[in-house]
């Protein structure tokens, strides 16, 4: 197998278009055209790391956080980040990240995994994604209608939510005189004519753009094709951060932090004041997600579990609800058995290896 079946995968659990601006996924070192022996799954790419993959013979290593934040104008190894970029680059080791776009996603997401972990039901994404969805109109005629759309839901169009192949569509008349050097599927040149054509609407992913247009254009009958495109503002309840969701049953709020404390495995909770309720709804994002808390506080949950709280943020609770912060690492540890789970159900005959190697550069007295 290519490196680069293995990260086109990837990018079809997590596309890359829904990453943050700061971010830098995708494929950090390495040769796409380069045959894959093992993979070596980890939340941070280190030398060490490097070092593991190297003894399992494994040539790709596959990160949550991305090395490379940040340009390198020179690889002399002066610090970590470019003693790890050269000795991937020397052991011919490729190193793909799959960070908040990862973060993103609804299914098989770090916030799906999180929520998982913690026992939540009816869980739903904290805060959607807008303007990420395209509108596509067209005009088909009646019996090319079928042929027409199912191309279109092949392409990936017509999902919404857990519903697949949707679409609208409406009968009407088309008018249409060829000219010139047309060469019409249905009529002669300078004739006008009348057509039975169905008006269809989809919606899709934007940076499916390109794709749903050529399904489009390949599956229609007319030489011309009539469409146009409308940039939605409608949430995607299928991409955004963090995620909320609910126990199976409320707990008392110290019984809560200790069950995070034990999950999480981490040597502390930093949390605000206890409220004097039960824990019910939960509002939950990995890594550093305090840009959520009034996200948290919109939905009702009793508490955010996140990480990397500053002091003053803590005050932001304002005993509207309860902050809990377990750690950035210890919030995305799971990350690991994810991206180990999707890999080894898709590729049955791919070595992949859950790292050893505790990369947490925080520790605790």
């Amino acid at each position: 197998m290519k490196a680069k079946e293995l990260t086109q995968f990837l990018e079809k659990i997590a596309p890359p278009q829904y990453q943050a601006d700061y971010d830098n996924a995708g494929l950090i070192v390495g040769n796409f055209d380069s045959e894959v022996t093992g993979v070596l799954v980890c939340l941070d790419s280190t030398e060490a790391i490097i070092e593991e993959a190297i003894s399992l013979g494994c040539n790709v290593v596959v990160a949550h956080h991305p090395i490379v934040f940040k340009g390198l104008k020179k690889l002399n190894g002066r610090n970590y980040v470019e003693r790890t970029v050269i000795s991937a680059i020397k052991n011919e080791v490729a190193i793909f990240a799959i960070h908040t776009n990862l973060d993103s996603v609804y299914r098989q997401g770090v916030n799906t995994k999180i929520a998982e972990i913690l026992g939540l039901k009816n869980t739903k994404i904290l805060a959607p994604k807008r303007q990420i969805l395209t509108k596509l109109t067209s005009f088909v005629p009646v019996e090319n209608t079928k042929n027409v759309l199912d191309a279109l839901f092949a392409a990936g169009a017509g999902q919404i939510g857990e519903y697949k192949n949707c679409s609208f569509r409406t009968e009407g008349i088309g008018t249409f005189t060829p000219t010139g050097s047309a060469n019409p599927h249905i009529g002669s040149i300078g004739k006008a004519e009348e057509m039975k054509e169905n008006r269809i609407e989809v919606i899709f992913p934007s940076f499916m753009e390109n794709k749903i247009l050529s399904a489009l254009r390949l599956a229609h009958p007319y030489e011309e094709v009539a469409y146009y495109l409308h940039v939605l503002e409608n949430e995607n309840s299928e991409v955004g951060a963090g995620m909320f969701g609910e126990l199976e049953a409320e707990m008392d709020a110290l019984d809560f932090l200790k069950l995070l404390k034990e999950n999480f495995k981490t040597g502390c909770v930093r949390h605000t004041d206890l409220l004097d309720k039960k824990i019910k709804k939960v509002a939950v994002c990995g890594g550093a997600g305090g840009f959520l808390l009034n996200h948290a506080k919109a939905v009702g949950a009793d508490i955010f579990v996140t990480a990397d709280y500053k002091y003053h943020e803590f005050f932001d609770a304002d005993r509207q609800i309860i902050i809990a912060d377990v750690g950035h690492f210890e919030s995305e540890q799971f990350t690991i058995d994810l991206l180990g789970e999707i890999l080894e159900n898709e590729f049955e005959n791919l070595q992949v290896f859950l790292t050893k190697n505790v990369t947490n550069p925080v520790n605790y007295l």
